[in-house]
């Protein structure tokens, strides 16, 4: 059982490093190369969404387990949000293929799978 319990406590807090980095590739090299008329729409509505699942990452550290599944959720609602704003701009060529393959095989990728085992680990707990 103490196991289980640090691997899931170690998953959580690889969560916020994968994001941070996440957030700094998002940042130096794709939001502030977008056009000057999209940086202050779609790059500002992405970088808005990314921030506050950064803020809801943080968070789960900090309330009860029964309630971080409800979190872990708006995550994952976020990353979602982010992925169709990500295609919205590969789609109008804002960003080109190769860095838009990197983030959604790479970083996305990784955190999605990470979030997803804590989900599943959650969701099989409150189910007791």
């Amino acid at each position: 059982m103490e196991v289980m319990s640090y691997e899931r406590k170690n998953k959580e807090l690889t969560l916020i490093p994968k994001y941070e980095i996440y957030m700094q590739y998002m940042l130096e090299i794709i939001l502030l190369r977008l056009p000057r008329t999209e940086k202050y729409s779609i790059g500002t509505e992405f970088k808005s969404v990314m921030y506050d699942t950064f803020k809801d990452i943080i968070f789960i550290e900090k309330i009860i387990p029964k309630e971080r599944i409800y979190y872990l959720n708006r995550i994952d609602a976020g990353l979602n949000v982010q992925r169709a704003l990500l295609r919205i701009m590969k789609k109008n060529q804002w960003i080109d293929t190769k860095k838009f393959d990197y983030v959604m095989n790479t970083l996305i990728r990784e955190i999605g799978s990470i979030l997803g085992g804590l989900i599943k680990h959650y969701a099989k707990n409150i189910a007791k």
